[in-house]
């Protein structure tokens, strides 16, 4: 009898059997097939012959499948698989926490570290982890760093040793024994096909699950995107950035035929990799469940209706969380085009040029830190007295990190926080949640446009658009793109 191991909710048995038989790419991430008669775990859209459902165990991560002694399969790379979404835990503290190790923190910091950030015990985090998730934290941060490193290894002419440090091993020789322990072989002798080298930085497949509507995530980028940072074309996403303290480049564009996008990143450190892979899953929201945010909001017939127009919605989000907070003060009370013409004279006048520029010699920056905001003269640029003010407050409460974008802290007490500052309130706050953190319940029920298009021939109350998407939870910040784009 097939069996499911992991605590963490797996699609319901009969459908997972239907998607690894179908090899149903929606399924992909969702859950992993390990296979006990080979001791290997696989994707459900894996090539190899199905196995027999007697030998099968059900694990709802990678870093589940591995704790249990399984190895990943070397067909269907369970390293290409979409994300298993932090908040499918259910959990805010477990999702923050995945977060935290998604961002590289077990790479350089003890457990003990990631018990501090969430408010735990260690001990209670590691059983946390195990009721939630099969596995403990630093079986998590190891399955990440292990699969990446074979993405890394698959994708890129990188060598061993940069692999090595791109993926977050402190050393070549963690590294190799890593992948000796894991696919009996180091990892020279699994390079089996030559990869052309790119001189002009590395390029990596990043999946998703489909649908996706990539065309509707940059024509909501393009009408944000900034001069001198950002860049918008019909297929693709550029952008320039700082990090380790040099700068680099990235862009995103869809692979035909395939589930998922293609990164380009030209930066001088290989160990900005993860970092920069992990910002862009976040900004692209390449970890989003269609089918489970369908379910959810379908139950509304002005958002079914909506989602039978747009099935691939997807929350853009943002690259950094200071630089979204920053937009969303000039966005307030003013349109899009406005806000982001003040934004670009803020780059302009406050941003470090970077030793970057466009292929006809313009300039560009990086996006002006919280130090450099904190007493800056806004006014001279256009921007309005109190959202100068409450701009000048909100960088200097980064700065001193009375504020944060920390991704441990639940929906209310990220917004109780940040409301706590002058000129910030409601709505921008949950503005703010919904791009820089990319939390699902996201929802600005203030916002004007929101209230009509919700309101069907009437502008609802902010107090009446909130009763009525109480229904909509979790997902409102799906409701909130859906809406966004009702008269499209």
């Amino acid at each position: 009898m097939t069996s499911v191991a992991d605590p963490l909710q797996l699609p319901e048995h009969q459908v997972c059997e239907q998607a690894r038989l179908s090899r149903d790419a929606r399924f992909d991430g969702l859950f992993f097939t390990a296979v006990r008669s080979t001791g290997i775990y696989c994707r459900p859209v894996c090539p190899a012959p199905a196995p027999k459902p007697q030998h099968v165990t059900y694990y709802a991560t990678a870093a589940a499948a591995a704790a249990a002694g399984y190895r990943p399969c070397l067909r269907c790379r369970p390293e290409l698989a979409p994300g298993a979404w932090a908040w499918r835990s259910g959990n805010e503290l477990v999702a923050g926490a995945l977060r935290m190790i998604e961002d590289g923190l077990l790479d350089h910091a003890p457990v003990a570290v990631l018990a501090e950030r969430t408010g735990l015990s260690e001990r209670h985090l590691r059983r946390l982890f195990a009721d939630t998730l099969g596995a403990s934290p630093l079986q998590v941060a190891a399955t990440r760093r292990l699969l990446f490193a074979r993405k890394l290894l698959d994708e890129t002419a990188l060598p061993i040793t940069q692999i090595a440090l791109g993926a977050g091993y402190g050393s070549v020789r963690r590294f190799n024994a890593a992948f000796l322990d894991s696919f009996g072989v180091p990892p020279r002798e699994m390079r089996r096909r030559r990869v052309t080298t790119d001189a002009s930085g590395v390029r990596l497949r990043l999946g998703y699950r489909p649908p996706y509507d990539f065309s509707a995530m940059l024509d909501f980028l393009a009408a944000r995107a900034m001069p001198g940072i950002e860049r918008v074309t019909d297929d693709a996403y550029e952008r320039v950035f700082r990090m380790r303290g040099e700068a680099g480049r990235l862009r995103v564009q869809a692979l035909a035929g395939e589930s998922a996008l293609q990164l380009h990143v030209e930066h001088p450190r290989t160990d900005v990799l993860t970092d920069v892979v992990a910002r862009v899953r976040r900004l692209f929201d390449l970890d989003a469940e269609p089918q489970a945010i369908a379910q959810g909001l379908s139950g509304d017939p002005l958002l079914r209706r909506l989602l039978r127009r747009h099935p691939g919605i997807r929350v853009p989000g943002g690259w950094d969380g200071f630089e979204i907070a920053v937009r969303a003060v000039l966005g307030q009370q003013v349109s899009v085009a406005a806000a982001r013409t003040l934004a670009s004279r803020i780059v302009e006048r406050w941003g470090d040029a970077l030793s970057l520029s466009t292929p006809d010699g313009t300039p560009l920056h990086a996006f002006p830190t919280p130090g450099a905001l904190a007493d800056a003269e806004l006014e001279d640029v256009g921007v309005m007295g109190q959202r100068a003010r409450t701009i000048r407050a909100m960088a200097a409460a980064v700065a001193a990190s009375e504020v944060d974008f920390r991704p441990e802290r639940g929906l209310d007490a990220f917004v109780s926080m940040w409301t706590a500052l002058p000129g910030i309130g409601p709505w921008t706050a949950h503005y703010i949640a919904l791009r820089a953190l990319g939390h699902p319940d996201a929802f600005p029920a203030a916002d004007l446009i929101l209230r009509r298009r919700a309101g069907a021939g009437r502008t609802l109350s902010t107090r009446e658009l909130e009763t009525r998407s109480a229904a909509w939870r979790p997902w409102r910040a799906y409701a909130t793109l859906l809406l966004w784009r009702c008269e499209e």
